[in-house]
């Protein structure tokens, strides 16, 4: 190519390097271009664009081992794949890596490409350390970084402080552009702020600036998220009128709105709407069907979809096989789950700790926690970081596996790579402790927990509170109840249940029942175990008759059928004490409460009427069995 006098420029040399897909291939291409760096900086750049971060690998590699001197260039499309990978803690190294070793100095767009990789992961506090690293480092903010720091702010909500920094950065010869006021109206849309959206709109128009589809999308997605779909609706006839031509997000905004409302169909007819328009679906639209499905439990529709997908010629991305694995790891399908992944990696899509820790999740909730360490090993030979949920969902499997000690070492691990263990990694071991009645090394756990400045929560004492009673402290359990109390946190009912049930195993019937009722005064509102706990306590304990009964009557009103065997007893004495009429309405209550037929209701109603009693509970008894309601 180069010899036959044509020398590619820019642009074709880009294009060319995006059409293959082979390593080989690429190879070839720049040996032919003598290896230059800036045909390797480009190839990287075609490579980072087009989402094939695998190929970046393999090519940053080659360069290493033939010895090819980075400049600024290289190690900012090398930060960029990271960031778009996911893995900003190798990003930052590599920026240390391109001013220690390099002796390079980061420019303007090293620290924006950063900036936004930390904005993208959520941590806009991190992005605002690195913006602040960039002024140390020299560099001016350029509008490009001003807009994508605004930008930063919108998307967290912090909508006043990016006003504040336009403010700021104004006087330093900024001037908001369309970029700025579409930041700004996504902002004030994102905090269900409407009437300010609708003024930055306005002044957006004074300043020259047409509104445009991305100023449209952010109103209509915001309608969306309250629910108010006629009002996107109309915005969507305003862009008509203002002759700007919704584009595949303005549907796929609309066509999630739909799928979060469980409108599956009307959100597939809005997508054949889309086609009909002459607009092809594009991943995004395919991804936002396929979670639609996944959340709606329609795998398998789904998974046609992503086949569909593929025969369409769109090339599924990390988000869609994320979708996909966490589904099949929810029904427990770890091993598709697992083809899945492999699949993903053959595609060129860049590994990601979501994904990741989906698959360890997956493992361990099938309790196959050693093929989730082998996922955990496998993360640091992809290059994968691990993060603070990689390891909280490991050691919480360990916990559960009665491995405590493997998860105490994971504990040490984590800390050792500076992450830094949360309320859920101290609450997975307190739980094991709990669950085991070893109160001094729970009472341990919590200690360490408050003195590394992670505050308990009600999780916390919840499960404390429930290990005592389990060891038969009933009466620490009671005063840590009241100590909780008086902090001010609001209990739950796993915090009183625990307590209310040891209470009436010791036959303390009337502090149980007051516990109770304190409970619905000051407390969550009982949950379906708590009434399970109740009932079965009343009509166990040998209490007042009437107590059982119009507690029953409470409990069913609740929408909750007691516990049969407990019913049964509960039976036994409304008869033994000449209350079978009573008996009768309760066991109407259960009839009707549990939606039996027709049939069935008259066969039971057939036995009580001619006094067989025994009969009557055994088939209700077994209708219940056989229709498995949710019973507690």
């Amino acid at each position: 190519m180069k010899s036959s006098g044509f020398i590619p420029n820019a642009s074709t040399f880009f294009t060319l390097i995006q059409g293959l897909t082979n390593f080989h291939q690429i190879e070839d291409v720049l040996n032919i271009m003598e290896n230059e760096l800036g045909f390797y900086n480009l190839a990287l750049n075609a490579l980072v664009e087009d989402n094939k971060l695998n190929l970046v690998e393999m090519l940053h590699s080659k360069m290493v081992r033939d010895g090819i001197v980075f400049d600024v260039s290289t190690f900012n499309v090398l930060i960029k794949a990271l960031c778009k990978a996911h893995q900003l803690r190798p990003a930052i190294l590599m920026l240390e890596d391109m001013v220690n070793h390099h002796g390079l100095n980061p420019d303007e767009k090293t620290f924006t490409t950063l900036i936004q990789g930390f904005i993208e992961e959520g941590d806009f506090n991190g992005a605002l350390k690195i913006k602040k690293q960039m002024v140390e480092y020299g560099c001016l903010l350029t509008n490009v970084s001003v807009n994508v720091l605004v930008g930063g702010f919108c998307k967290n909500g912090r909508v006043e402080e990016a006003l504040r920094f336009i403010h700021e950065v104004s006087g330093e010869g900024f001037y908001p552009n369309q970029v700025t006021f579409n930041s700004l109206v996504n902002g004030f849309c994102r905090i269900a702020d409407f009437n300010d959206a609708l003024k930055i709109v306005d002044i957006m128009i004074e300043k020259g600036f047409d509104p445009d589809v991305y100023t449209y999308n952010s109103l209509i997605s915001g309608m969306c998220k309250l629910g108010e779909f006629d009002e996107a609706i109309e915005i969507l006839q305003q862009m008509f009128l203002r002759d700007c031509s919704p584009n595949t997000v303005t549907y796929n905004t609309l066509i999630s709105a739909l799928c979060k409302e469980n409108e599956i169909e009307a959100a597939t007819e809005l997508a054949r709407i889309l086609v009909n328009k002459g607009m092809l679906p594009d991943v995004c639209t395919f991804n936002t069907l396929i979670q639609g499905l996944c959340l709606t439990r329609n795998r398998e529709i789904a998974m046609e979809l992503f086949e569909e997908m593929k025969k369409k010629g769109c090339q599924p991305d990390e988000f869609t096989y994320s979708l996909l694995i966490d589904s099949l790891c929810f029904e427990r399908r770890v091993k598709e789950a697992l083809m899945l992944l492999k699949e993903m990696e053959l595609s060129g899509c860049a590994r990601n700790v979501v994904v990741y820790n989906t698959l360890i999740d997956g493992f361990c909730k099938s309790r196959r926690v050693e093929e989730a360490e082998e996922i955990f090993d496998q993360m640091e030979l992809h290059g994968v970081s691990r993060n603070l949920v990689t390891y909280n969902t490991l050691l919480d499997g360990l916990c559960k596996s009665s491995r405590v000690e493997d998860a105490s070492q994971l504990m040490d691990q984590m800390i050792m790579e500076g992450i830094k263990p949360d309320k859920f990694t101290y609450n997975s071991l307190l739980t094991y402790f709990c669950r085991n009645r070893d109160i001094e090394k729970a009472a341990n756990i919590v200690q360490i927990m408050t003195s590394n400045g992670c505050e308990p929560d009600i999780f916390t004492y919840s499960t404390l509170i429930g290990g005592l009673c389990k060891s038969g402290r009933v009466e620490v359990a009671s005063k840590l109840l009241r100590s909780v109390q008086m902090k001010g946190i609001v209990l739950t009912p796993h915090a009183y249940n625990p307590v209310i049930q040891a209470l009436f195993r010791r036959k303390r019937i009337k502090e149980a029942m007051r516990l109770f009722r304190e409970m619905m005064e000051k407390g969550d509102p009982p949950d379906a175990l708590t009434y399970k706990i109740i009932f079965n306590g009343l009509c166990n304990s040998g209490g007042p008759i009437q107590e059982a009964v119009d507690f029953t009557v409470e409990m069913l009103e609740k929408g909750i059928l007691p516990e049969f065997p407990s019913f049964g007893f509960l039976a036994e004495g409304l008869c033994s004490l000449s209350m079978e009429n009573t008996l009768v309405e309760l066991i109407n209550m259960v009839m009707e409460k549990a939606k039996m037929s027709e049939r069935e209701t008259s066969m039971i109603r057939g036995f009580l009427k001619i006094r067989k009693f025994n009969d009557a509970l055994a088939n209700l008894g077994g209708i219940l069995d056989r229709q498995n309601p949710r019973r507690y």
